[in-house]
């Protein structure tokens, strides 16, 4: 997961108000889908990002993270390992503040030069399942 605290997580989490989904799917029986909506629930502004969909959750989706418009806080990725690099450059080069590699995901270089560029990083760990653990009751 991270070398970071409970507390260093749920400060940035608490801190944040705008995530970029990349591999975000219109399907609800895939977790991509699963965790987006509960996020959503939370309070967070989703921003889907998949090139083979116009809309997911109800908001536009967009093809890569270089083509959403306004500013993204955390940039949390559903996608394999082999991805994660050229999503670490594009979101460095979006101004995002953090990425959070889903369960399973990983790239140790990639995550490296990303915490090097001032990145929030949290990698082969469930957003959803630490917000819930870390700050379900609270408020945002």
């Amino acid at each position: 997961m991270s070398m970071l605290s409970d507390k260093e997580i749920a400060d940035f989490l608490a801190s944040i108000k705008t995530i970029a989904v990349v591999g975000l799917s219109e399907d609800p029986a895939k977790d991509s889908h699963v965790v987006g909506s509960y996020l959503q629930s939370q309070g967070y502004e989703l921003v889907p990002v998949n090139p083979k969909a116009r809309t997911v959750l109800g908001r536009k989706a967009y093809a890569k993270l270089a083509d959403v418009e306004g500013k993204i806080d955390l940039v949390e990725v559903f996608r394999k390992s082999e991805e994660v690099a050229g999503i670490v450059d594009d979101a460095i080069a979006i101004g995002a503040k953090g990425i959070w590699l889903q369960l399973g995901i990983h790239d140790e270089v990639a995550e490296q030069k990303a915490r090097k560029a001032g990145l929030f990083v949290i990698s082969n760990c469930c957003l959803m399942v630490e917000h819930r653990r870390l700050l379900a009751h609270a408020e945002l």
